[in-house]
This record gives C-alpha cells, structure tokens and sequence, in this order.
C-alpha cells in the first residue's frame, strides 16, 4: 500500500516516520526546503519512547506523479484549501484521503473535492511540535491514530490500512464508528482550546483558582451537550476519563492553538470552536462560556489582520 502524507510536520511527521523506520511504503509531500532538510539529517523524532532519526522518501509538489493508494492529511484548518489543490494529483479513483484535522467542518470541503466515497474519518490523539531545526519533539508517551469507513464501500480499504498503519508502533484505532470517535477528541479539544486560550494558562493554572475546574467542567458540558444534540453523545466512559484530565490541578498541558497565540500564528478558531457553537445554534443548545472563549479568539485574529495590513 502506497502511502502519501502531505508535510512532514509535527503530525504528519511523527506517525509518517514511525511507519517508515517500519519499512512502510510512505512518501512525504513537502516544500523543497524541508526536502533538503530531509535528504541530509533524515527525519528525527525525540520522545520520551525513545529518540530515532530515518532516512525518509521525500518529494515536491513538482515530483508529484501518479496516484497512491492513501493519502494522509494533517493540515491546519486555515491551510485547507491550499492541501486540497497540493493532493490532488495524488487522489486517482481509488485512493483513500485519511484527514486527521479537528473539528468535523473539514470532511464537506473534502467531500466537495474528491466525492465522499474516498474521504475516510480519522482523528489523532498526540502532544508534539515541530522545532525549528526541523525535529520533531513528542511531549508525552502517548500518541493514536483512529481511522474508519464513512461509508459501506470504504470498510475493506479502510481495514487494509489499519494493517499498515499498525506496523508503526504506535496506537492504530479502526474505528466502526468513527464519527463518533472524531466527536469525542472535538468535545475534548474545544473545552481544552476554549479554556486554556481564554485564561492563557494551563489546565492545572486554571484549576488552583477558586472556581477554575467548575468553569472548565462546565464548558466541558456544554460541548457534549453539542454532540447529544447532533446525534453523536459522548460515551460515558470516555467522559469519565477526560473530565478528570481537564480539571487536574497539576496538569501542565494546554492547547496547541494557545502556543499558536503565543507565538503570534494563525489558530484554528472557527474551525474548533466557531462551527461547535453554530451546531449547538442550529439545535438550541446554549453555549455560553464558548461564546465568551470566542470573542477572545476572534478578537486575537482581528488584531492580527490589523497588524499585518498596518
């Protein structure tokens, strides 16, 4: 099975180069800088697994021939449109396309593009950034890929790829239901995003003011409340693992979208938080501290469209 990843991010590039140190058939699509980058030092990844370094295929969009089998995109929200055009030449009529973006607004652009019957669900659980001198730095021990069929006539390719992808070491989920799956990581990621963004400080930060953990567990109530309505409920068992996570008084993690603010970058904020409000809308679920988060966001985007016109 021949496998595309667009960019050799964070993302892309952790999981892509754990499944080529396996022998996996994986090309990534990168810029040519990052392809120099890639034919000298190889891909390094540091972990608290263990660090590696592997030599990696590497093409540019000008290399680009002929269709794969599966392509892997784990492109920001803001960069959508941009990685639909960059793929494309890559998706013949029977490739899979495997997005791993949060949220689920994504899947009717690329549904638009390539026709739903190649657009496979997914979504990834993973701490890791990519570091200026191009390694990759995985923050924590854990990382999952969860991919599965939208539709019947996906199942077989789809379970053909949970065969590959767990040949990489990592945790490869193939999911029967994995909409579902990709609402739970959204109710997670939004109250994650939503909160840490607003205050600008971890989850433990929050949660040793006097009323920090009810604020979160309340967001985090309002999202789920989101995907009950939109046919999608959280399973209890997943709720009684993430709400404790997000009200740990010790916990020093943050959403990757407050290092993007920190950093002054793009966010994803329409992406992760705006749509999750605009479902709760169209069902009349009140989603009053994400409508507070919100503003902050957009406020912080404003300021960054002022300050690159001026």
């Amino acid at each position: 099975m021949r496998i595309l990843i667009l960019g050799a991010g964070a993302t892309g590039g952790y999981f892509g180069g754990l499944l080529a140190k396996a022998g996996v058939d994986v090309t990534f699509l990168v810029r040519p800088k990052r392809r120099e980058q890639l034919a000298r030092d190889g891909l390094k990844i540091e972990s608290p697994l263990g660090n590696f370094s592997t030599p990696v295929a590497a093409i540019t969009q000008d290399e680009l021939r002929g269709p794969f089998d599966v392509v892997i995109l784990s492109a920001k929200a803001y960069g959508l449109a941009a990685s639909i055009e960059a793929i494309r030449p890559a998706v013949g009529e029977a490739t899979l396309v495997l997005p791993v973006l949060n949220g689920m607004k994504h899947l009717d652009d690329l549904d638009a593009a390539f026709g739903r019957k190649r657009v496979l669900g997914g979504t990834c659980h993973i701490s890791v950034v990519l570091e200026d001198d191009g390694r990759i730095r995985h923050m924590s021990p854990f990382a999952s890929l969860t991919q599965g069929a939208r539709v019947p006539d996906q199942q077989e390719s789809a379970a053909r790829l949970h065969k590959e992808l767990s040949r990489g070491g990592f945790e490869a989920r193939h999911s029967d239901d994995v909409i579902g799956a990709m609402w739970e990581k959204w109710v997670l990621l939004a109250t994650l995003a939503g909160s840490t963004c607003l205050m600008r400080a971890s989850i433990g930060e929050i949660v040793r003011t006097d009323t920090g953990a009810q604020l979160i567990s309340n967001m985090l109530d309002e999202c789920a409340a989101v995907a009950t309505a939109s046919d999608h409920p959280p399973r209890s068992v997943a709720l009684s693992i993430v709400r404790p996570t997000l009200t740990d008084p010790e916990s020093q993690i943050s959403a990757s979208m407050l290092r993007d603010i920190q950093r002054g970058g793009q966010i994803e904020a329409e992406h992760i938080v705006g749509d999750l409000i605009r479902r709760g809308r169209e069902h009349s679920v009140p989603t009053p501290l994400l409508e507070i988060a919100y503003v902050h966001l957009q406020a912080y985007q404003n300021r960054m469209k002022t300050a690159q016109v001026t």
